[in-house]
């Protein structure tokens, strides 16, 4: 009985056991489920974080496209952020709009028709994913998009004519893109595929002969594949070779000589073109010098259909420049004249770059000259107005288009008509716009000369026989600040000449006389040569009178003009010279200085010296040289150059001290010890803006510059009070090592940037120069104020890169390292530099309103350059415009026979500065010296 019982009490147990473990495995399990529920929730509250975020992105991007709809980088962050969000509705509406303003992407548009594609499959819907693509090939040639349309277009060749609206999408792919040398081949190759496959369904089953209707129908299908082979051998493609090779594996009868002679013909084009191809292979975007050479090509090639499609696939890459649109479409214009083409490209050119005047007058010309009705013409205008030109000139200019326009739908012949009040309302609204809306935006009309109101009066003069409102209008002209110019007065008078009576022309050109301050002996002239023509002899005295009166009057004003110049002139000369006195006494006060701690050194030097040469008397002697100039050599090697002397240096006899005679037969001591190296610029590098305060610049620059390559020395220059003076010279083995040393340039070395540049004797190249600031304006390159102090060059790098290929940023720094707030940046081209201003200027940037605009540094004066050694007679010559300079408008009233190279001015007892310069030069002219009074100077200027 034991044994069983054993046995039993073993199973109670196993079964104890069993339950435990199934308690503990389901406790386990329940704990895993507890933190499997925690961690989902945690999971749950981050994406709901994520999506929080993300909808007050969206909503912040939706607000700033409602203030500015032209935000390019808003409309693309939008789409991406609710792409991912996966809001389609919202999605779809977003990229609406912004195909509406822009133009789209390949990229873009190929992911709104696959998100259409995959949302539409039921048939009844197809029509909208087609009129996508329709819209989608519009905006640019792009072989994938027209693979994708055709690739879709098969899924409906079931429906009611499916068959034939493929191949109708296949013919325009072709046509449009199958000259493409790269790409053509992929959209020629599917096209023949399609055609294969429905060759294979006309195939009668095996064993079965067709019927006579079955039999036409699969000869109609193969003589199309055999058309298809033929017309792609007839093209310009890369891998043509392939193309050939299939067409005569497919041909039961071989390939016709027809179609090898194309073929030939065809490869000879290729081999022509594949060096353009190979060089856009390797090129990078946006690869415009490359796509220009191919065009060159292209038109002198002169084949209508390969120069459209070089020029599609240039502008595919180079949307945004306003040059290649502008050389096509004149192309398309003057050549090919095809309406549809040309409209449809004028329209994608100023969809493009909207900021561009002349795409948007060259459109509005195309319009006409292909009979666009009115009413295109005008909305095209009307959006000209709203693109945002950057010129106040662009507004004046497109306004003359549309006035040109609408002036040559007028009908003069008709007294009144609806064209012609048309015109006259569009005058004045011009006049309205100017006044208003470009004036507020650039500060000024655009149209100082009032050409728009000069073309009106004309009209009305010569057309409607209206001089009472040509004389309106030029009165306006007139108050607008015309009234001081010659050529105004002039072409007024013209115009009543022509159209009007001699009354008028009378008028305007006493007029002309009393008001005209630029050329008033030209006006008198006109208007005595009239009374010669048309006047009595009262209207004669009348007008000589006046002339005379005007001219006298004119004369004073420029002797007075003249008198203050001179004035100016010398009291500027006056100036000049205390200034130079001033500088001259400085330096020579320098030099007493420098001679009496110059005779001080020496003088401790002397008593140095003797007491050395009696301690070491016996040893001198027993040596049998002099030390003199040796401890001289020293003395200057320690006081300007510290420890070691620059290599090359040779040391001179200073200070009023002779150097004492060698003994005669006894070579000098250390002649030959440690000799120093001569120096050698080439294998140099010049390093500066160094710390004054740096601790062994020596052993420092060593570890900073041993990468470079090895070093021979390393020459830090001191002080006469041994403090480092913050610059030295570094010498390497090899010329290999500078050009990484120049890299180096602005490290900074304990909070200032250090500047590493050549080695370069100034003695033999006064005008070496490291960096050369360009006084030119750089229309590649914008200049940016008001930065904040922390921005860094990365920050700055990346804030305008989504406008642009930058090439280089520059924050201006002053020498201690300290940033100024200013940056300069370098864009690929004008273009995108253009494209920065208008989207940067004004931006905000922690806090900091920043001003943004195309690099046009200011001329350098000779003057303010330190180092600067102008001959004095330039600089005089420079201050005869007074002590602000001459200025853009500023008319020089200073007669002519003043108008002479100044020469050095001597003394003249008599005479102001202006005087003293003229006698100067006419007593050298004369070979004599004279001096001029004041009576002959006044006869100089009344005879002139």
């Amino acid at each position: 009985m034991a044994a069983p019982g054993n046995a039993e009490q073993t199973q109670l147990q196993d079964m104890e056991e069993d339950e435990a473990g199934v308690e503990e495995r389901e406790m386990e399990s329940d704990e895993e489920e507890g933190m499997g529920v925690e961690n989902s929730d945690d999971e749950e509250d981050e994406s709901s974080e994520d999506e929080k975020e993300n909808e007050a992105e969206i909503q912040r991007l939706e607000e700033q496209l409602s203030i500015n709809a032209f935000d390019y980088n808003c409309h693309v962050d939008l789409i991406k952020l609710l792409k991912h969000e996966g809001e389609l509705f919202r999605l779809r509406k977003a990229r609406q709009k912004m195909s509406e303003l822009f133009p789209l992407t390949e990229e873009i548009w190929l992911d709104w028709l696959k998100d259409e594609i995959r949302l539409t499959e039921e048939d009844s819907n197809r029509e909208k994913v087609y009129e996508l693509f329709e819209r989608a090939v519009k905006d640019y040639i792009c072989p994938e998009i027209w693979l994708e349309y055709a690739q879709y277009s098969i899924g409906g060749m079931g429906l009611p004519g499916g068959i034939d609206k493929v191949r109708s999408i296949f013919e325009r792919a072709v046509t449009a893109v199958g000259l493409h040398m790269t790409k053509g081949q992929t959209l020629w190759e599917a096209y023949r595929e399609f055609e294969n496959a429905l060759l294979s369904t006309l195939q009668p089953p095996p064993g079965r002969i067709p019927g006579h209707e079955e039999q036409d129908l699969l000869n109609s299908q193969l003589e199309r594949i055999h058309t298809l082979f033929r017309r792609q051998l007839a093209v310009p493609l890369m891998e043509m070779e392939t193309t050939y090779a299939e067409y005569e594996e497919w041909s039961e009868n071989g390939v016709p000589e027809t179609v090898v002679h194309q073929y030939k013909k065809a490869v000879q084009q290729m081999q022509k073109c594949k060096s353009y191809e190979e060089a856009l292979l390797v090129a990078e975007p946006p690869k415009l010098a490359e796509y220009q050479a191919y065009m060159e090509f292209e038109l002198k090639e002169g084949d209508p259909p390969r120069i459209q499609i070089t020029f599609e696939r240039a502008l595919a890459e180079n949307c945004l420049v306003p040059d290649m649109w502008t050389k096509y479409t004149t192309y398309l214009d003057r050549q090919l004249k095809i309406k549809d083409l040309v409209l449809s490209t004028h329209e994608r050119a100023v969809r493009n770059c909207p900021w561009t005047m002349s795409l948007w007058k060259s459109y509005l010309l195309a319009l006409e000259r292909h009979g666009g009705d009115h009413h295109t013409v005008s909305d095209v205008f009307e959006k000209a107005l709203n693109a945002g030109f950057i010129q106040a000139t662009d507004y004046v200019e497109i306004w003359q288009a549309n006035l040109d326009y609408l002036r040559r739908r007028v009908d003069f012949t008709k007294e009144s008509s609806k064209e012609l009040e048309e015109l006259r309302a569009a005058f004045s609204r011009s006049l309205d716009y100017m006044k208003q809306d470009v004036e507020e935006r650039f500060g000024e009309s655009g149209d100082p000369s009032c050409v728009i109101m000069q073309i009106w009066a004309r009209i009305e003069a010569r057309h409607c026989k209206n001089m009472q409102k040509a004389r309106e209008l030029w009165d306006s002209i007139m108050t607008k600040g015309n009234a001081k110019y010659a050529n105004m007065w002039l072409e007024y008078y013209n115009l009543e000449r022509a159209y009007g009576d001699a009354a008028h022309c009378r008028k305007a050109l006493h007029r002309a006389v009393q008001c005209s301050s630029d050329y008033p002996e030209h006006v008198c002239e006109v208007l005595l040569t009239f009374e010669r023509v048309e006047g009595t002899l009262e209207d004669w005295d009348t007008a000589v009178q006046k002339t005379e009166t005007r001219l006298n009057r004119v004369n004073e004003q420029r002797v007075k003009a003249a008198e203050k110049e001179a004035n100016l002139v010398r009291q500027e000369e006056e100036r000049f010279e205390q200034r130079r006195k001033a500088k001259a006494d400085k330096k020579s006060q320098k030099k007493v200085q420098k001679g009496r701690a110059g005779e001080k050194r020496k003088a401790e030097r002397d008593d140095d010296q003797d007491e050395w040469n009696e301690d070491s008397a016996p040893k001198r002697q027993r040596a049998g040289g002099d030390n003199s100039a040796t401890d001289e050599f020293m003395e200057t090697e320690t006081g300007l150059f510290g420890r070691n002397a620059p290599p090359g240096y040779k040391p001179t006899s200073g200070g009023g001290a002779k150097k004492p005679q060698q003994q005669v037969g006894v070579p000098p001591q250390n002649q030959n010890d440690d000799k120093q190296e001569l120096r050698d610029d080439t294998s140099s590098v010049f390093i500066s803006n160094l710390a004054y305060t740096l601790e062994e610049p020596e052993a420092k620059l060593k570890a900073l510059l041993e990468t470079c390559g090895p070093i021979k020395q390393i020459r830090p220059v001191f002080s006469n009070k041994g403090s480092f003076k913050g610059y030295c010279y570094v010498q390497f083995e090899s010329l290999v090592s500078v050009s990484e040393a120049l890299k180096l340039d602005r490290r900074e070395v304990e909070g200032r940037p250090m500047f590493v540049s050549p080695c370069v004797d100034k003695n033999k190249n006064p005008d070496f120069k490291v960096f050369k600031y360009n006084t030119s304006i750089e229309k590649h390159k914008i200049f940016i104020s008001g930065l904040p102090f922390s921005i860094t060059k990365e920050q700055l790098e990346e804030m305008c890169k989504n406008h642009g290929s930058v090439r280089e940023v520059r924050l201006v720094t002053y020498r201690s390292g300290k940033p100024k707030g200013l940056a300069y940046v370098e864009f690929a081209d004008e273009t995108q530099a253009s494209q920065a201003v208008l989207k940067l200027d004004g931006m905000d940037v922690e806090g900091n309103k920043i001003s943004v605009a195309i690099s046009n540094p200011p001329r350098r004066s000779m003057m303010d350059k330190p180092g600067s050694s102008r001959p004095a007679a330039d600089v005089m010559s420079r201050q005869v415009y007074g002590a602000r300079g001459k200025g853009r408008t500023q008319l020089s009233l200073l007669p002519r026979s003043l108008h002479r190279q100044t020469a050095p001015v001597g003394k003249v007892e008599n005479g102001t500065a202006a005087e003293r310069a003229t006698a100067s030069t006419a007593a050298n002219a004369a070979g004599e010296s004279r001096s001029l009074s004041n009576a002959d100077f006044a006869k100089m200027l009344l005879n002139k």
